[in-house]
């Protein structure tokens, strides 16, 4: 290569290099770190809620020591996740996967102790459990991380938990009970968004258009395939209508004929006829015939 060659040849391999997606941070951060720091303090919460038939009073203020440090952790990760710029797919399927772990323990928990109805447990766990699966189905289109009414469902059920699993009485569990009223509507409502946003997911990722246009290039290869032989057989058809009407060329030239010896078989009679008319009447020329 030239001297002169190697300005061009360098533009030419930048103009070809396009920058690639921007490379996702490593698993291996303080963000992730404290969520699973959460999912290991949910078997040492499930265990002093109910220790001694949560009758202990001193195991409750500890239980509820160890959801309050949970929950922390979960608003902790999240923020330093955002402003470190080390939020990964790791995170985003873990991090609610614990909120629900812990959650799960709480509500259940506190049902055995009699202390909560199963009929409200029962529907914040279909509704946790049915949306975590949903967004492992989802998972192949792209990942759907918490929205904020997500994010409000679980401090108010952070707030009615802890409320719950305080020893306290009168007033406090009056507040309990409300606060755990609307963190059920918040949890039924967050969870019929989160299912149109699965679908909307589905439909709008790049994945599920990849595969409607795969579909649409398919049918128009099908229908192309079927015209195909529709216009081979229209062309025979067009072709066999030139012998028709070359035919019918001929038996127009043999009507000629025809046409012309008629007029060529009434010339003699014709002739004979004016030559008759001429000797009745008598010719003064001819000669007279001998007495």
């Amino acid at each position: 290569m030239t001297a002169g060659d190697a300005p061009g040849a360098g533009a030419a391999r930048a103009g070809s290099a396009q920058p690639g997606p921007p490379p996702q941070a490593s698993a291996w951060n303080i963000a992730n770190a404290l969520t699973v720091l959460r999912i290991a303090l949910v078997p040492v919460f499930g265990w002093l809620l109910l220790f001694d038939g949560g009758h202990e009073t001193r195991y409750r203020i500890l239980a509820a020591g160890v959801f309050a440090l949970a929950s922390i952790t979960d608003r902790i990760d999240g923020d330093i996740a955002r402003a470190r710029g080390i939020v990964t797919d790791f995170g985003k399927v873990s991090d609610p996967i614990a909120d629900k772990a812990l959650m799960g323990t709480a509500f259940v928990g506190l049902s055995v102790l009699g202390e909560l109805p199963w009929w409200v447990t029962i529907v914040v766990l279909v509704r946790e459990v049915g949306i975590t699966a949903m967004r492992f189905v989802v998972i192949r289109h792209g990942v759907m991380p918490a929205s904020r009414g997500g994010k409000v469902k679980t401090v108010l059920q952070a707030v009615a938990i802890g409320l719950y699993v305080l020893p306290l009485s009168g007033g406090w569990h009056l507040a309990a009970e409300l606060v755990m009223a609307a963190a059920v509507v918040v949890t039924v409502v967050t969870g019929a968004d989160y299912v149109i946003r699965a679908r909307t997911l589905r439909r709008t990722s790049p994945r599920a258009q990849a595969k409607l246009a795969r579909r649409a290039a398919g049918l128009r290869a099908v229908g192309e395939a079927g015209q195909a032989p529709e216009q081979s057989a229209q062309a025979p058809e067009r072709s066999g209508q030139a012998p028709e009407r070359s035919g019918q060329a001929p038996e127009r030239s043999g009507q000629a004929p025809e046409r012309t010896a008629a007029p060529a078989a009434e010339a003699p009679g014709r002739a004979a006829g004016s030559s008759g008319r001429a000797a009745e009447q008598g010719d003064p020329a001819a000669p007279e015939p001998p007495a």
